[in-house]
């Protein structure tokens, strides 16, 4: 088995049901796997493809050794310790999504893992936020980085506005 060496990881993360709940339990649990995390500003968008309350949408990012199929796994867990239901329409309410959006530089289908993620250039809730805490990186198949696609998104075809929302990183109490 092959070592992997350490990756720049991005994720998003969203939910509409108790969604500051769900949220922070999820930053809490990417937290003590990943610390550091890199935390974009918090965003509430209307939903996408149903109607529903507004999601809370943000972006983290950290560095990784496990391969894309071990963070899939592990994410999947956490959504579901926070009660992710995958039954009913793949456009519904959820208590937490969580996606891999770039994985470093790789680019295809990895374990059943698209990356780079569409989402990245066809939604504002996934590509402001990106934009935040990875403005000067390079989309890895667009050669642009996330701030210049941001400022060439077309703002008007998403309802998003940034919200107050506060997260306490619990890695960060921790004596060494």
């Amino acid at each position: 088995m092959r070592e992997l060496s350490v990756r720049r990881v991005y994720l998003s993360l969203g939910s509409n049901i108790n969604r500051e709940q769900h949220i922070t339990a999820a930053l809490n649990a990417l937290d003590a796997l990943f610390s550091p995390l890199i935390v974009s500003d918090a965003y509430d968008c209307q939903p996408v493809g149903f109607d529903g309350d507004n999601f809370l949408n943000l972006v983290v990012g950290f560095d990784t050794s496990h391969s894309v199929a071990e963070l899939s796994a592990m994410l999947t867990k956490i959504e579901n310790d926070n009660g992710r239901l995958r039954t009913g329409p793949k456009f519904s309410s959820r208590t937490l999504d969580l996606d891999i959006l770039t994985f470093g530089d790789e680019v295809g289908v990895i374990s059943g893992v698209t990356v780079p993620r569409g989402e990245i250039i066809e939604n504002a809730f996934v590509l402001w936020p990106l934009s935040n805490v990875a403005g000067d990186e390079l989309h890895p198949q667009l050669n642009k980085t996330y701030q210049a696609l941001w400022q060439a998104y077309d703002k008007n075809s998403q309802s998003l506005s940034r919200i107050n929302f506060t997260w306490h990183s619990p890695s960060a109490d921790k004596v060494v």
